[in-house]
């Protein structure tokens, strides 16, 4: 056996994901925050204060989760003051790597793989590498990969350097309203596709295919009479829902078995899809190439072949939806963001077009 076949085996991801009969997901991530009085952590250590350029974001354009946190960092316009980092779509055991810069290091960290940066602030850290995640830049160290509050916070602590006409993605009167919808789209559809997809039992799987179809019905009910899940523009949790629906018929449908319907064949959820994904800020962050590579690459125990899928046909995408005669505006008083920065555009050939 040659030296990389042995490292390759060493750190394949055969295990990782189907680990016993229902998948769980640990939820257990760095609590920090960066605020604007940079308050001191859960256990009393120095706060992490907002300070724009002293931060990278380090999100692969694969992962839902990690798509959230660009998408709002686009629509807020914290491009200039929070700088991106992104993984390859493929990673082993270790973590995410930085295949896809020159040297295969990341530009301004320097370093092979997030890994290393989890690293530098917990030697022995014992859980997942996981994306997204914030670098503290000067000490190369991970700030925090609470993905669910790095979103809130850029709507919360960074509003110093939002861009003028930058929408209200958290705004105060609604956000009981959103945390509510937000908690049951967490659960039963953001995480539900994946407790399809790595039950390792006919029991597991069949309570979490009715559990997700019940909630996805649920949302078809809502979304034929509003044009998004919560007041009149897009909120927060339209882009938590927006990053599941943009992977369901290319990932989710066949590779976790969601497989009743196509999303496609939801008439108020694919075209709720369609209008957040013409929106600016959405579709022109979704990489479709570099999705169906993670998932069919990386999740060996369901996918040993490792082969990735030629389709579905993603021309649908950019069909009329007809959602303005719902009424709202995708920014309500606000404005939508300019043309993407330069160097962080989503690859020809990659999106819908």
């Amino acid at each position: 056996m040659s030296e990389k076949t042995s490292e390759v085996e060493e750190h394949s991801t055969r295990g990782a994901y189907v680990t016993g009969s229902e998948f769980t997901r640990d939820t257990n991530y760095i609590e920090d925050r960066i605020t604007r009085e940079g308050t001191p952590g859960p256990d009393g250590e120095p706060g992490w204060p907002v300070e724009p350029g002293r931060y990278r974001l380090i999100a692969a354009r694969a992962c839902p989760w990690a798509n959230r946190a660009v998408i709002v960092r686009r629509l807020l316009g914290l491009e200039d003051v929070i700088s991106l980092g992104q993984p390859g779509p493929t990673h082993d055991a270790r973590s995410w790597t930085f295949d896809l810069d020159p040297d295969g290091k990341d530009p301004v960290l320097g370093i092979e793989r997030l890994q290393q940066a989890f690293f530098r602030r917990f030697p022995d850290y014992p859980r997942g590498i996981t994306v997204p995640a914030l670098v503290d830049v000067p000490s190369g160290q991970v700030v925090t990969n609470n993905f669910p509050q790095i979103t809130l916070d850029f709507s919360t602590e960074w509003t110093e350097f939002h861009r003028p006409g930058a929408p209200q993605l958290y705004p105060e009167h609604l956000r009981e309203e959103i945390d509510t919808v937000n908690k049951r789209v967490f659960t039963e559809v953001n995480n539900g596709v994946y407790r399809c997809g790595f039950a390792g039992s006919q029991e597991a799987y069949d309570s979490a295919y009715t559990r997700l179809w019940n909630a996805l019905d649920w949302l078809e009910e809502r979304l034929t009479g509003q044009r998004y899940l919560v007041g009149d523009s897009i909120t927060e949790a339209d882009v938590r829902l927006f990053t599941t629906l943009a992977r369901f018929d290319a990932v989710y449908h066949g590779h976790f078995k969601c497989n009743r319907n196509k999303l496609s064949e939801m008439p108020a959820l694919w075209g709720y899809a369609r209008d957040l994904f013409q929106t600016p800020g959405f579709g022109d962050t979704t990489d479709f190439v570099q999705i169906k590579q993670h998932y069919y690459i990386v999740h060996e125990d369901i996918n040993p072949t490792q082969i990735v899928p030629a389709g579905p046909d993603l021309s649908g995408w950019l069909t009329p939806h007809g959602r303005e005669s719902l009424g709202g505006s995708p920014f309500g008083e606000g404005t939508p963001p300019g043309p993407v920065k330069a160097g962080e555009e989503v690859a020809a050939g990659h999106g819908a077009g």
